[in-house]
């Protein structure tokens, strides 16, 4: 660990952007451990829940797509040797189905990842109105986490890691008009803000659920092709391309991408780490002007996590 620019201690660790999530778990016994990884059917979902698989946890990949998250599971426990790859259903924008998946779950969660999202969608709304890349991405893995934290508790020790991105630096979270009522919708606004919730969720359940033994962080896990940029045009995706260059992420594998996700959630590295956000397996360092790397004040700022909390559980009746 060295010092950051605030005086606190940064935490760093031997793996790079390079590095893979197999890498990452390598030597780490999760036996008798239990994870849920949202969106484990595709993209770093899968790696993640690789990952944690071949390391002996009981994995429950929790997915829209209940045909596509059998294959997944199947093969995952073929690759693995590991016959407790489970799959559930669960749509994040559908707080009923959040409410279905917290209720039947039963015992104890060790590692909850949330992973699934959607970026720079058209603009769409909740049968509440609300803005649906902040209802997908913030408002539904808050009331899955929410509702599972007593399973949380009961694990001792339980680890939630909360999957943003450096799109982030997009957007604060603008309470005056979360939902795109008064100002022109933007996707990529859009997509900046629930990212910047991501990171104040772990900023405010780090401090909230501290007694229950839960530590949550939060990370960007790098520019990978995958189907979240299916709303993503192809000459956007050219001119994304086009600026990682100098001090921009470089585009990684899923295998690298999923990577500070299982740091996060399994590793010995980070233990008793929480409200921090990562990159590249290291906890990410300020912001600079003209990058594309760091995390943004805002995105840190207690106030704002602590106002968020309360708008989640008023919009969710929680």
């Amino acid at each position: 660990m060295t010092r950051n620019t605030t005086g606190n201690t940064r935490v760093t660790t031997p793996f790079t952007a390079g590095s893979t999530a197999a890498e990452v778990i390598e030597g780490v016994d999760l036996r008798g451990r239990r994870a849920v990884v949202t969106g484990g059917a595709s993209g770093i979902g899968v790696e993640t829940a690789r990952a944690l698989a071949a390391a002996g946890a009981e994995v429950t990949i929790a997915v829209r797509d209940l045909g596509a998250g059998k294959r997944v599971a199947d093969d995952l426990a073929l690759a693995t040797g590991n016959a407790r790859v489970r799959v559930a259903p669960l749509d994040l924008i559908d707080q009923a189905s959040v409410a279905a998946f917290t209720a039947t779950w039963e015992g104890p969660l060790h590692i909850l990842v949330n992973n699934a999202g959607v970026m720079a969608s058209p603009e769409a709304r909740t049968p509440e109105g609300w803005e649906s890349q902040f209802a997908t991405n913030h408002l539904g893995h808050f009331a899955l986490a929410a509702g599972l934290r007593p399973a949380l508790a009961a694990a001792g020790g339980a680890r939630v890691v909360s999957v943003s991105s450096s799109a982030h630096l997009r957007s604060p979270v603008v309470f005056d008009d979360i939902q795109f009522r008064e100002r022109p919708y933007d996707p990529w606004l859009a997509y900046g803000q629930s990212k910047t919730a991501n990171v104040l969720f772990a900023v405010e359940a780090g401090r909230r659920w501290a007694g229950d033994g839960i530590v949550v962080n939060a990370l960007m896990p790098g520019a990978i092709p995958t189907n979240l940029q299916r709303h993503v045009t192809e000459e956007e995706l050219q001119r994304m391309r086009a600026q990682m260059g100098g001090d921009g992420p470089a585009w990684k594998t899923p295998e690298q991408g999923a990577a500070t996700s299982v740091l996060l959630a399994a590793s010995p590295l980070v233990e008793g780490v929480t409200g921090r956000y990562f990159e590249d397996c290291q906890e990410a360092e300020p912001h600079r002007p003209g990058t594309r790397r760091g995390v943004a004040e805002y995105a840190l700022d207690p106030e704002a996590a602590t106002l968020l909390w309360q708008v989640s559980a008023d919009l969710l009746d929680l």
